[in-house]
């Protein structure tokens, strides 16, 4: 059993429980995100912006690796960073698009 965080853009919310729920039926902890802002259209200052960034990286911190959402090799600036920090940390990395979700 791993702890898992799920990294990538707001905008794949559908990619982003598919991965959790195939994470878990794996017997794995799944740590993902609390809301899809892109997705859901949801609007959020900078100071959240912010605030949310370092609970993110407080989730990578707690676990064991990260899982990045590279839907069609789409890896945004923020999680180029997420995976940096990870990698930092001695995380293990992978990917979505290296994952045979069915």
């Amino acid at each position: 059993m791993k702890v898992i965080t799920l990294c990538g853009s707001t905008k794949f919310k559908e990619q982003f429980e598919k991965t959790n729920a195939y994470l878990t039926m794996q017997g794995n902890i799944v740590i993902s995100l609390g809301f899809f802002e892109q997705s859901e259209g949801i609007e959020i200052t900078q100071e959240q912006v912010r605030l949310f960034e370092k609970i993110h990286y407080e989730k990578i911190n707690i676990s064991d690796e990260i899982v990045v959402i590279d839907v069609d090799g789409y890896i945004g600036n923020s999680t180029r960073k997420e995976i940096e920090y990870a990698k930092k940390r001695g995380k293990s990395v992978r990917y979505y698009s290296q994952i045979d979700i069915t």
